[in-house]
């Protein structure tokens, strides 16, 4: 195989997938995995399993993180580069063009009939990469402990980073405490650990916001604002959309509620990475080159994190210790990947059709396991046919 045919090959994945790839990070891993370990066998599951857990430990949008680091897994810095920013760039470009038309014409496109069918395909994609991946990480009782807390945990509001500690902290514990009994010892320390990891991360979050001074906008300082929020988020949209709007709306007057809430809509109903946002944002307040500089600003922090941790997870997992924390914290992304598909399946699958849309789209991955993007895309020329003439 020549040099240049890793990237080429992880230029046309990622690309495909930056056009593709709808319904969020959870669906976007579903797919990714599909490719990379069902398909081109480039990875086994535990393999891919551990990117994830990288992932979630480190700030920025997982879904891309993960492109990075297969991209790097596959051809180095230069395949990281070329996979994230295959990724990115379709995304940031249709987002952009969105952006366009709305500051032209102040409303986005109406596409009522595409998000009607797109999510009900997602969420089956999404809940079947759990299936499969849950089959390769939870291979003990406390594993399936750890996990059926983070999601319950998820689901009562607590905040990820307190989760990923705690799962941490659990799969330390069972390295610790290996014998029978580990699976009821983790039972009785996960609340403990819990609190202690909410203790933590509430001081650990007071500390990563940077306060910035109210300021007249520049391009300059919509640059360092995305890299800020690059470099310290962790979490879903809301967790952005509460970011954004401190600054951009609150303090500094830069933008609407209105405008914002359509940025993060316009962010979630593109494919791609949810961060594209940043490229509406970008182009409403400073043009193309706003898009650009806000772009660049929000992804780079992700390349560099990713550059940096990449080398450190095969001797995470040759370490016995460090391993065992590894396990406890792909469980508990596990969890939050199910507490995630739980929410999006409820505010997706809100009538007869859209249930069938999924029920279908699982049936069909279980029993002939086809490329995902083809069934993410049947959801939307089903909600096309249901709804395209409304």
């Amino acid at each position: 195989m020549s040099s240049g045919a890793p990237l080429r090959e992880l230029a046309g994945l990622f690309l495909r997938l930056g056009v593709t790839a709808f319904g969020g990070p959870a669906a976007h891993i579903a797919m990714m995995r599909a490719e990379v370990v069902d398909r081109l066998k480039w990875l086994s599951d535990r393999e891919f399993l551990d990117l994830l857990a990288a992932t979630n430990l480190i700030p920025g949008p997982n879904s891309t993180e993960m492109a990075i680091h297969l991209g790097y897994r596959r051809a180095g810095i230069p395949g990281l580069l070329v996979a994230g920013g295959s990724f990115i760039v379709p995304a940031a470009l249709i987002v952009g063009g969105i952006a366009w038309g709305y500051a032209r014409y102040g409303e986005t496109p109406a596409v009522g009939w595409l998000m009607y069918g797109l999510p009900p395909g997602a969420i089956a994609s999404g809940g079947h990469a759990l299936v499969n991946l849950a089959q390769a990480a939870l291979g003990r009782a406390a594993h399936v402990l750890i996990a059926a807390g983070a999601l319950a945990a998820a689901l009562a509001g607590v905040n990820e980073l307190v989760l990923l500690a705690a799962g941490a902290g659990a799969g330390l514990l069972l390295v610790l405490r290996p014998q029978r009994g580990a699976a009821a010892a983790v039972l009785v320390a996960l609340p403990a650990l819990l609190t202690r990891a909410l203790t933590g991360s509430t001081a650990l979050a007071a500390s990563a916001v940077l306060a910035v001074e109210a300021a007249p906008f520049t391009l300059t300082r919509l640059a360092l604002f995305f890299l800020k929020a690059g470099s310290v988020l962790f979490g879903s949209g809301y967790v952005l959309l509460a970011f954004l709007r401190a600054d951009l709306v609150q303090r500094w007057s830069w933008l609407t509620d209105q405008q914002l809430i359509d940025a993060i809509t316009v962010g979630q109903m593109t494919p791609g990475p949810v961060f594209t946002t940043a490229t509406f944002i970008g182009y409403l307040l400073g043009g193309w080159a706003g898009a650009v500089l806000a772009t660049v600003a929000i992804f780079a922090p992700g390349f560099v994190l990713v550059a940096v941790t990449q080398p450190l997870i095969p001797k995470m997992r040759a370490s016995r210790l460090l391993g065992g924390c590894l396990d406890g914290v792909i469980a508990a992304s596990l969890g939050l990947m199910a507490s995630v598909t739980w929410l999006l399946g409820r505010a997706a699958l809100v009538d007869l059709p859209t249930v069938t849309i999924a029920a279908a789209g699982a049936a069909v991955l279980f029993a002939w396991r086809p490329n995902a993007t083809w069934l993410i895309l049947g959801g939307a020329v089903a909600g096309w046919l249901l709804r395209g003439g409304t």
